[in-house]
């Protein structure tokens, strides 16, 4: 196992440890199996083949004894196989990690949000995140599923006189992320050249991990992502559970990393139409871009309320963080009515609490999360929300919406009640932003997804698609055709689109995971539990600390808790090994089947 070492004698192998913005490219192992050649030479998107020498942009930290630190950080036995330890090493600290009677120490906390991965679970060569689900091979440090871009740097480790020895770099402790080698665009590349190797259209998490994983495999040729966002791709989940964040803070991939690795970001785009027979995409600008291969990933757009008054001023569909921004600042000591239960909605509900003067919640369903929590859990939530001032009216909808001087003032209901509203927030659904398909010849089904098989490739050759707007077949649950809009999996389908664009026939094989954040207090959720017939509950509703197993007939298909980690981690950990949990198996309160010995 590659940077890990036994037991019998003391042994040292040289490991590499990058950095953001300083790698090198130092070991074969490293490189695409492509190596330095475009994987699609045929390609003239640049109106050449030509490839220029590879730009140097790393440096082994290695190579500079002054950065480096090694300590004494336990004893040869102290740890048991499958256990993992946070040690200190000099003013930082790393993950050590003890597998099949081998040690590892690799980067301490999750580059997403900063989880504690020694909180996590460990299984089989890679650890997975307890609060989001993101996993990274212990043995070299790099993600493999998400959420999150980047990966863990990895340390030395090596046995003398009984005790486990870290060697690490002072910079890798400190900045505990590590971007994976990248290539650059080997063509001389004019962003005026109206044609690409690979154009991406959408700039969320699908988008920019497609383009990211294609330069991380040696691709050389041209990439252009195209997006009708004024911003460069962003952290959109933090919208509605920070509503006062600036651009700056969420902004996933700064102009100058973009730059940096050839990656082109054509914001306020808006594509008109795709000619899937001369491979050439129109925009509504009047200019037209040919392709190679063809990245669908345009994400959702949300359902508009369709009553009297929906054109009033601050009215929003949270949707950009110029959106975010207004609506904190008109709720401030003001009266803020939510239109819609849902995650999104109820997300915002929560962040206005302690700021508005009165929250109001409107929605169809008579327990919110019902349909996807189960209703026990629904009521539980609910009641946290009653609990922080926050009004519900349930099965209700709203008939018109009321204003003064242009501006949104009252919001009436179809059961007679009338809300006072200084803002208003309209979550009430999205569908797939694919109308500009419909004379494409690309397949899309009666809601408007497009269909795409484990390959992420859709009915047309060379076009891909990914995100939200995607049904694909679900492993888990016997690759039934699902549409699942979790930020987690759009990475996902961004990273097999990538791999498969390049032709190396990787199909999609993961759990779904997603969260969501209230009150201080986080839901997590893996699986997909469509369908569920039964709920199991193990905890205390009251308390806010259970976790939730869904069930349908005698399987476990999908899992939530609260307070409870890591065990929605670990049950996405059995999901993916293929092993199928059964009801009986959770009936019981006894959950020491999940868990192996040391974790």
């Amino acid at each position: 196992m590659g940077g890990c070492f036994s037991k019998p004698k003391p042994v040292e192998v040289k490991v590499e440890v990058m950095v953001p913005d300083k790698e090198k490219e130092k070991e074969k192992e490293s490189l695409s199996p492509n190596g330095k050649v475009s994987p699609m030479p045929t390609c003239k998107a640049n109106g050449s083949t030509k490839h220029i020498d590879e730009r140097p942009i790393a440096v082994d930290l290695y190579q500079n004894p002054k950065d480096m630190v090694e300590v004494a950080v336990c004893h040869v036995n102290e740890l048991q196989d499958g256990q993992m330890r946070e040690v200190d090493v000099a003013s930082g600290k790393a993950l050590l990690i003890k597998e099949r009677g081998e040690y590892c120490a690799i980067g301490y906390k999750c580059p997403h949000y900063g989880a504690p991965l020694v909180k996590g679970v460990l299984t089989n060569g890679r650890v997975r995140c307890p609060w989001h689900g993101a996993c990274f091979n212990v043995a070299t440090g790099d993600i493999e599923d998400f959420p999150g871009l980047d990966s863990l740097p990895k340390f030395q480790v090596r046995i003398e006189k009984e005790k486990v020895m870290v060697r690490a770099s002072k910079q890798a402790l400190q900045l505990q992320k590590r971007v994976k080698w990248m290539s650059r665009c080997a063509t001389l590349s004019d962003s005026s050249f109206s044609n690409t190797s690979v154009l991406i259209i959408g700039s969320g998490p699908a988008g920019l991990v497609c383009a990211e994983t294609l330069r991380q495999e040696g691709f050389t040729e041209r990439i252009v992502m195209c997006t009708l966002e004024t911003h460069l791709p962003y952290d959109r989940p933090k919208l509605s559970k920070s509503l006062e964040c600036q651009t700056e803070q969420i902004t996933l991939r700064s102009k100058d990393f973009l730059s940096q690795y050839d990656i082109e970001v054509q914001t306020d785009k808006e594509v008109h139409s795709v000619d899937v027979k001369s491979k050439v995409v129109h925009f509504k600008d009047g200019l037209k871009m040919e392709y190679n291969k063809l990245l669908i990933a345009t994400g959702s757009r949300p359902k508009p309320l369709q009553c009297q008054g929906a054109d009033l001023e601050n009215v929003y569909q949270l949707r950009t963080p110029e959106d975010a921004n207004c609506i904190a600042k008109l709720a401030n000591d003001r009266n803020a009515v939510i239109v819609g239960a849902s995650f999104i909605g109820m997300e915002v509900a929560a962040y206005l609490t302690d700021k508005a003067h009165s929250v109001s919640v409107v929605g169809i369903e008579n327990i919110p999360f019902r349909k996807v929590l189960g209703e026990k859990v629904g009521r539980s939530i609910m009641k946290m929300f009653e609990t922080n001032r926050v009004k519900f009216y349930l099965q209700n909808e709203v008939s018109e919406l009321r204003g003064q001087d242009g501006k949104v003032k009252e919001v009436v209901l179809k059961s007679g009640k009338i809300l006072r509203a200084d803002v208003c927030v309209v979550g009430i659904g999205v569908v797939p932003a694919t109308s500009f398909l419909k004379q494409s010849g690309i397949n899309m089904d009666s809601k408007g997804f497009l269909p795409v098989n484990k390959l992420m490739q859709t009915n047309v050759p060379g076009v891909f698609a990914a995100g939200d707007v995607v049904t694909f077949p679900l492993a888990f649950r016997n690759n039934k055709k699902v549409n699942v809009g979790h930020w987690q999996m759009a990475h996902m389908h961004g990273r097999i689109a990538a791999l498969n664009i390049l032709g190396k026939g990787i199909e999609i094989n993961t759990v779904p995971y997603f969260w969501t954040a209230m009150f201080g207090k986080s839901i997590r959720y893996a699986g997909h539990g469509e369908g569920f017939d039964d709920v199991i509950i193990q905890g205390d509703l009251d308390e806010r600390k259970f976790v939730a197993f869904y069930t349908k007939s005698d399987e476990v298909i999908a899992v939530s808790s609260m307070n409870y980690d890591p065990i929605v981690s670990k049950v996405a950990e059995v999901m993916q090994s293929g092993r199928t949990i059964k009801k009986r198996d959770v009936e019981t309160g006894d959950m020491s089947w999940l868990f192996g010995k040391g974790t």
